[in-house]
């Protein structure tokens, strides 16, 4: 899979005046696209036109191509089409705002949820009911017990229980299965917030009659490999069809009058307007591409290059490491006495390896981690453009394509800054007004990036 990375073997320059191949370790964020699914998409471009309404060759062969891509889609979940539904949207943000809206919840209506969410599967929630958290356990794991409490406590006014299939801070899996189970023990139904999951691990929905099945799916086609700006909602039809769409417009009716509208069906009344043609189409060739090389081998890989790294890292002294297995390919940790974002620009700087600092967009999470409470404070840190003082943390997230030499490369350099600590702390810079570290004589650094610009896409 590696050599089919598009950008594997891209070259940035360091402070030893040393070009050296760009390691990415920040997969987690988003993931390069496939080399022949590029080539795909190229050769796709050439019979692209308007789906579904233009009368035209082209518009029939790109119809076809663009339906086709649902069953792809699909088929990588195990999801049962006859009764469920795949929606296109831009990314897993959109997929759960998408959900909120439909549900029709009220601020009397409960959605459970967990303290290791995502923004994107908490603050959306909080919007349209009564969102209940669920703790971790001894083991750092999600607490069932508390969850089947809740339920019980709370039923019938819970509506949905919303949980991460992993976590985009820990890499910590859930057991989604065994969670569907309890949740529709008392008849309610379960979304996945599947960004961080689908890379890394198989995915099976399972049948609708199987008690363990997940009712909802959402996820994004940037963090598998597809960055063109698609992502999916699954789940089952009655839902969808019922009331009025979220958005109006083109594309989604039968017919219209001027007092009453026939929405079209599933999914493009829920498409407003023109869809992603290029990115759906990509995101099920990308799919495709990786069901060809089977996810359980893509995951396996992965454990022991994940098991690999934390045995590693474990040896560096005055280092954390957080969450517990089991775990996708995300690895958050500190080295005690230096910034967060310090040792990322280190990082960056010295070695051309690129990595997440900070709170990965899940601060309640990531301070329950570290063992802060919420500090009101931290507001004029952010409007005095001094962030890297707000606690966080330096994250690693792999994907398929990266090797045990890479990590090795990390490892060797994460134990020169602990070492040195001192050091780096006297020579580098924080400059306020991008809000990042620099090393010593760093103008070169802006001047690289305009040049790579200007002389690959400008």
């Amino acid at each position: 899979m590696r050599k089919n990375i598009l950008g594997i073997n891209c070259k940035v320059p360091t402070t030893k005046k040393k070009r050296v191949n760009y390691i990415n370790f920040d997969n987690a964020a988003s993931t390069p696209p496939l080399f022949s699914v590029i080539k795909e998409t190229e050769s796709f471009m050439q019979w692209y036109a308007g789906v579904h309404r233009g009368s035209g060759f082209k518009s029939l062969v790109a119809s076809k191509t663009y339906d086709q891509c649902y069953q792809t889609i699909g088929r990588f979940v195990n999801v049962d089409l006859e009764n469920n539904t795949v929606i296109m949207v831009k990314n897993t943000t959109e997929a759960i705002n998408k959900l909120a809206y439909r549900l029709q919840l009220s601020k009397g209506d409960i959605v459970i949820s967990s303290v290791m969410e995502h923004h994107s599967n908490d603050l959306p929630w909080r919007q349209k009911a009564k969102v209940e958290y669920i703790g971790l356990n001894q083991e750092g794991l999600l607490c069932q017990t508390e969850l089947e409490n809740k339920l019980r406590r709370y039923y019938p006014r819970v509506k949905l229980v919303a949980i991460c299939g992993a976590s985009n801070v820990t890499g910590q899996l859930n057991d989604i299965h065994q969670i569907a189970a309890l949740a529709h023990k008392y008849g309610t139904p379960i979304l996945v917030d599947a960004a961080q999951l689908i890379p890394h691990h198989p995915i099976d929905m399972k049948d609708d009659r199987n008690p363990m099945h997940i009712d909802f799916l959402a996820f994004s086609g940037h963090k598998i490999y597809a960055p063109f700006g698609s992502g999916c909602l699954i789940g089952p039809k009655k839902l969808f069809l019922q009331g009025d769409p979220e958005y109006a417009g083109g594309g989604m009716v039968k017919l219209v009058f001027k007092d009453k509208v026939w929405w079209a069906d599933l999914p493009e009344r829920e498409e407003a307007g023109s869809p992603n043609v290029a990115g759906t189409f990509a995101l099920a060739k990308t799919l495709g591409y990786l069901e060809g090389i089977g996810m359980h081998n893509i995951s396996a890989y992965e454990r022991s290059l994940t098991d690999y790294t934390i045995d590693k890292l474990k040896q560096i002294p005055n280092i954390t490491i957080y969450g517990t297995g089991p775990r996708v390919g995300v690895i958050s940790f500190n080295l005690a006495g230096i910034p967060h974002a310090l040792v990322g620009a280190i990082l960056c700087y010295e070695t051309g390896i690129g990595t997440r600092t900070g709170c990965f967009c899940a601060q309640n999470y990531v301070r329950k981690l570290l063992n802060h409470d919420e500090n009101s404070n931290y507001i004029s840190l952010i409007e005095n453009r001094q962030q890297y003082k707000i606690p966080g943390m330096v994250r690693i997230s792999f994907g398929a394509y990266n090797t045990r030499s890479e990590v090795d490369k990390i490892i060797n350099y994460l134990y020169r800054i602990s070492e040195n600590k001192k050091h780096y702390l006297n020579s580098y810079y924080y400059s306020p007004a991008d809000n990042q570290f620099f090393p010593p004589q760093h103008s070169w650094i802006n001047k690289w990036v305009d040049k790579t610009i200007q002389n690959n896409f400008a």
